[in-house]
Formats: structure tokens, C-alpha cells, sequence
């Protein structure tokens, strides 16, 4: 039995799904399952990352779990899978990550390098996947697709390679149900870097129609941000891309070495998301 968590979100879903496809025994879990729809082969458990207690039912059986970070959560999770005798755990964690920082630059790589190291100091076998910046980020931008031709932000040469939460998924998969993964850690990159202006042209593309990107005051991005993100994050975000400007982004072909095909480009997605903008 695999437990998958966060499985509502744009990975775990993928996850999910494919598990489900592939015909493995999957358990998705979930605070309120009530409000989703689930696959038909699926077992669904109600529980909490962040609430120990509620995990011993969800983690009955399970040899193997896919693990969304949730702040200060991991080493619950870990004290309640080891005594449940979960084997491995493949966690979701975050390119931010600094192997070799003393202290990690933002919230988002803190939390995710709190959860590596509760994982590291378990007996569980763990591998970690940490995705550069997901495409499904410039669904931000669908408001203004649907109202116009032009997407107003920050930063109009700040560089990504944006990553497919499909690619994700079947490298998570992967180290799920196959042997050989224990002790990774895999960087998950699109094939190509791209600046903002450069998606917003190829969204455009997928329309049908010509779209540009207005670069817009940093501090100006931050006021229209700050009502529907926290502020950690958001400065996360805005430094991300203040630093990016003008550079060609790595890439990684971790996705092609753990699934034998390369990476799905921004144009995939593109295409695959279409209806949103």
C-alpha cells in the first residue's frame, strides 16, 4: 500500500493518478476527502500532517509513502511511520535547499531542509525530489489573460526553467514502486530556460492570440501580491527572480535518468493547461 499526501495539490494528484493507472494499491490522504472527487480504485483516509494522532489509521499497512512538507510537521510524520513500519518515503521537498548553507536564505528552503533532515536522522529509506520552479505558477496570471492581451508583473527577463507537475509525479512514481532510489536526491528542471516574457509569448501561442509581458515596479508587484501571499514567501519569490535576471537558468536530466524520457517543455504545458488562461 502506498500513502500518497498532499494528494488534492498539482503533484500529489499527478501522483495519485498515475499510481492508480499503473494499478499499484494507493491511499490518498486528505483533511476534508468530502470536498474532492477520487479515483474509483483509490482508498481515501482522513487525517493531518500536522496532527499526529490522526495519521495511525491513514499509515496502517502502508510500506511506502509520498510526502507533502508541511512546516514543523516532518518529525511527527516520522515517529508516527516508523512505528507503523513504513519503509521509504519519498518527499517532495524544494530546489531552494542549500546543501551547504549553515542557515537556508528563505521560508520555503527552511522548511523544506527541516523536513530532509528529519527524514535523514529516521530509519526510513527516503529520497528527495526537489523541483526547480513549476509551471503551474504562471497560472497567477490567468486573470489578466482572460481580460486582455497583456500580463503585468515583475521582472520581465527573470529566468526558469519551468518544470511539468506530470514530470514530477512519474519520477516520484518511480521511486515509489521501484528499487534503487534510497539515499537520492534528484533536481527536477524543464528542458529549457525561459524568460518571463518568453512564457507568457508561448501561452500566447497556445491561444491563438499575440501576448506580452509589462514589466511592472518591484514594489508595485509586491503591494498587489501581499493581500493573497505571505510575505515570507513573497520575498522569497520576488528575490528568486530579482537574481535571475539576465542568465541562462540550469537545467537538469534527472526526469529523463529516473523515467527514460525527457522532460515535457513549458509548451506541453502549456497546452495541457490551455482552458485556464
Amino acid at each position: 500500500m502506498i500513502l500518497v499526501t498532499g494528494a488534492t495539490g498539482n503533484v500529489g494528484r499527478n501522483v495519485l493518478e498515475q499510481l492508480v493507472e499503473q494499478g499499484h494499491s494507493v491511499r490518498a490522504l486528505s483533511r476534508a476527502p468530502q470536498d474532492s472527487a477520487w479515483p474509483a480504485e483509490a482508498e481515501v483516509a482522513t487525517g493531518d500532517l500536522a496532527d499526529t494522532a490522526s495519521l495511525e489509521q491513514a499509515l496502517t499497512g502502508v510500506e511506502t509513502v509520498f510526502l507533502f512538507a508541511v512546516p514543523g510537521a516532518t518529525a511527527g510524520f516520522v515517529a508516527a511511520a516508523e512505528k507503523a513500519g513504513v519503509r521509504k518515503v519519498v518527499l517532495l521537498s524544494s530546489g531552494a535547499v542549500d546543501d551547504d548553507a549553515e542557515a537556508q536564505s528563505d521560508l520555503i528552503a527552511a522548511y523544506h531542509h527541516e523536513a530532509e533532515q528529519a527524514l535523514r536522522g529516521s530509519s526510513l529509506e527516503w529520497t528527495f525530489l526537489r523541483p526547480q520552479v513549476f509551471a503551474a505558477n504562471t497560472l497567477m496570471w490567468a486573470g489578466q489573460t482572460k481580460a486582455g492581451d497583456v500580463v503585468r508583473g515583475a521582472y520581465a527577463e527573470a529566468a526558469s526553467a519551468p518544470v511539468h507537475e506530470a514530470d514530477i509525479a512519474a519520477v516520484a512514481v518511480a521511486a515509489l514502486t521501484q528499487d534503487g532510489h534510497g539515499g537520492q536526491i534528484y533536481w527536477l528542471t524543464g528542458p529549457e530556460s525561459l524568460t518571463h516574457a518568453d512564457q507568457a509569448r508561448i501561452i500566447g501561442e497556445a491561444l491563438g492570440r499575440p501576448l506580452s509581458y509589462q514589466e511592472l515596479p518591484v514594489e508595485a508587484v509586491r503591494q498587489a501580491l501581499s493581500a493573497h501571499v505571505p510575505a515570507p514567501i513573497l520575498d522569497a519569490m520576488l528575490t528568486l527572480w530579482a537574481g535571475s535576471v539576465g542568465r541562462q537558468v540550469p537545467t537538469t536530466a534527472d526526469i529523463e535518468k529516473v523515467t527514460g524520457r525527457p522532460a515535457r517543455s513549458f509548451h506541453s504545458w502549456v497546452r495541457d493547461h490551455a482552458s485556464a488562461f
